[in-house]
């Protein structure tokens, strides 16, 4: 989802730039003569390390700061976007701080703190200020390149990115004395350079191209289905990990030969920074060759207390010791298919992108999965977001050319939208993968006889069980003409801009009375890892919500009941016995508070309680009259009609 818009104007007519910050690896290109330019460092590389490190009298940046990393382990601080937006508590920083070999703490609010020495004196840094210095380097590298100031660019990010981590983006973007005038995601920009590239972009080309992009990086990892028609990238469906890639495939490695070493020499390197460092750069590499070869030699000098270390690993081992994470890949596949309502044989192309689809063994079981089908190699797996954000900046900032000019994004919101009613029920409006902007409305109505007022409770996640997924806001709509439950005519509409911003309007339709909320990041949207959480609870748990919905409809179908038989009663013109009208109503209305106090019960219970009345309602009615049941969804604090 897009965040950061763009003031209407601004940046217009002046350069802005389009920058990739990776995990490892960061890149930035610009559009010049009508088209792309991937910009080279001051060492001649398309491609910057994202590393910053300290030493007692200057920082390093890049290329620089990778150079030394072996002999300033400590001080030399890379991963950035594993940390950037998120809590210190984080089971992922948790896991990920036994392998860095800088310390991070807890800051104030949990965020996460880098501790390192800096000429001398300690100094503490967030991941959004390490962030910005890497980002510091691509403006830099671009100002040479274009030989004037850069202010305006486009940033891209993971598309499964939560919103705080978005804005911790777009602030290390300001730190960095940036305008960041979108923030668009990895995926979409790398669709745009695949359509750019294929000429679908300019809209010359007739037709509807499915594209799935496989974007797997040294840190995270991204799919994301797209239709491509006359120059608008529509988003179908996206999934993903932002904690899986290249680097986690090192640390398997790593721990290998630790162990190996461990076993050859009886000396444990675990607890040294600087010999893990030089092994790990050396398994870098050994990765790299075992994309091209089937095995690669890991040879280390002096790797600890002078012991010089010399192995080998083959493409095959490699590949055992990974092939989980490998498969774990496939899954957002299927997921990403499953929500874009689209079979395997619907997708036109496969484009691969990110360093890590390099691997052999990730290409084989993706072609595999797709029944042999031949990937979409055609664009840089390096450099295809980088140009796919220089295009958008391009646009952005007004640029008139013909090849750009159609060009329309489209996204989704990740995770389902909703309200809670009565029972803690999820009540969705805005389903997950929802194509933004978009605007929903649905109807709802009273739980309670003479209602003033109804409370609206934003909710976003997966569970049937509202409870069990995340409040985002709530208000409370006044003003409601008091009338018997389930007659008021109440509506909430759910507007989402391209931006990602949330507006839910609660409305009485018979008054015309409104209230709204707006939902911003500075209400809490998720982190990555509840979202996760959230899929996966919605799969690992799928019997439990099929309880639970077996469940609400019980309750439903004894309220629905209490409601027909009280509405026959007083509608009724026949004589009845006062004896039986009294009795009847007041095993109605006991039943309807035993309700309103036991709405977690078990089915049984509701079943049980449905039984008795009709017991009742037939020992006088002897099964006639009531009408028929009707169906619904009623809820605690806004009831559907």
């Amino acid at each position: 989802m897009e965040t950061t818009p763009e003031k209407k104007g601004q940046g217009k007519g002046a350069v802005a730039i389009g920058i990739d910050l990776g995990t490892t690896y960061s890149c930035v290109a610009v559009w010049q003569n009508d088209g792309v330019e991937v910009i080279a460092n001051d060492q001649g590389n398309r491609t910057t390390p994202s590393y910053v490190a300290f030493t007692d009298s200057e920082r390093f940046i890049g290329d620089a700061a990778y150079n030394q990393v072996a002999l300033n382990p400590v001080n030399s601080v890379f991963d950035a976007k594993r940390l950037i937006g998120r809590r210190f508590s984080d089971v992922s920083v948790q896991n990920d701080m036994k392998l860095w070999p800088f310390k991070v703490i807890s800051g104030p609010g949990e965020k996460p703190m880098i501790v390192v020495n800096f000429k001398g004196v300690e100094k503490q840094f967030s991941a959004e200020e390490i962030s910005s210095m890497v980002l510091l380097k691509m403006k830099i590298t671009a100002e040479a390149y274009i030989g004037s100031l850069v202010k305006n660019a486009v940033v891209t990010v993971p598309a499964y990115f939560t919103d705080s981590q978005r804005q911790a983006t777009k602030d290390a973007g300001t730190i960095a004395g940036l305008n960041v005038i979108r923030i668009i995601n990895e995926p979409t920009a790398a669709a745009i350079a695949y359509g750019l590239n294929k000429d679908y972009a300019s809209g010359s080309f007739v037709g509807e191209k499915n594209v799935l992009i496989f974007d797997l990086g040294g840190g995270t990892f991204d799919v994301s289905i797209l239709t491509i028609e006359a120059g608008i990238f529509e988003v179908k469906a996206t999934a993903g990990n932002t904690h899986l890639g290249g680097e986690d495939f090192d640390n398997r490695m790593l721990n290998y030969f630790v162990e190996e070493f461990n076993r050859k020499y009886k000396k444990d390197i675990s607890g040294n920074s600087r010999s893990l460092r030089r092994l790990r750069t050396a398994l870098e590499r050994a990765k790299r060759t075992l994309s091209s070869y089937t095995q690669a030699s890991v040879e280390v000098e002096s790797l600890y207390e002078g012991v010089d270390f010399s192995s080998k690993i083959s493409r095959a081992k490699f590949e055992e010791l990974n092939l989980d994470l490998f498969l774990q890949c496939m899954e957002p596949v299927e997921l990403c298919l499953k929500d874009a309502k689209m079979s395997k044989s619907s997708i036109h192309d496969v484009v691969i992108v990110g360093g890590s689809t390099r691997i052999p063994k990730v290409q084989q079981l993706l072609r595999d999965f797709f029944n042999g089908k031949e990937l979409c190699k055609s664009i840089n797996p390096d450099e295809a977001v980088a140009y796919g954000a220089a295009v958008q900046a391009a646009i952005l900032s007004g640029n008139d050319s013909e090849k750009i000019q159609n060009i329309v994004l489209m996204d989704v919101n990740p995770l389902s939208l909703g309200i809670e009613c009565a029972g803690q029920v999820a009540s969705v409006v805005v389903p997950r993968n929802t194509t933004i902007p978009t605007t929903k409305r649905s109807r709802f109505t009273t739980s309670a006889d003479y209602q003033k007022s109804a409370w609206f409770k934003v909710i976003e996640g997966e569970r049937v069980k509202s409870t069990d997924n995340r409040l985002l806001g709530e208000f409370v709509l006044s003003g409601i003409p008091p009338a018997l439950r389930g007659v008021a005519k109440l509506s909430a509409t759910f507007d989402i801009d391209a931006n990602g911003v949330l507006t839910v309007t609660g409305e009485d339709n018979a008054t015309g009375v409104r209230n709204n909320v707006r939902i911003t990041n500075s209400m809490g949207r998720l982190s990555k890892a509840e979202i996760e959480r959230m899929i996966s609870d919605a799969e690992k748990y799928k019997f439990e919500d099929e309880l639970q919905a077996k469940r609400i409809q019980a309750m439903n179908t004894l309220e629905n009941y209490l409601k027909t038989k009280r509405d026959f009663i007083h509608s009724i013109q026949v004589a009845i016995p006062v004896a039986a009208r009294t009795s009847l109503e007041d095993a109605i209305g006991n039943t309807f508070r035993w309700l309103d106090g036991n709405r977690q019960a078990e089915v049984y219970e509701f079943e049980h309680k449905l039984q008795e009345i009709e017991h009742r309602w037939n020992q006088v009615f002897g099964g006639s009259g009531g009408g028929e049941y009707s169906g619904g969804l009623p809820k605690r604090q806004c009831t559907r009609p």
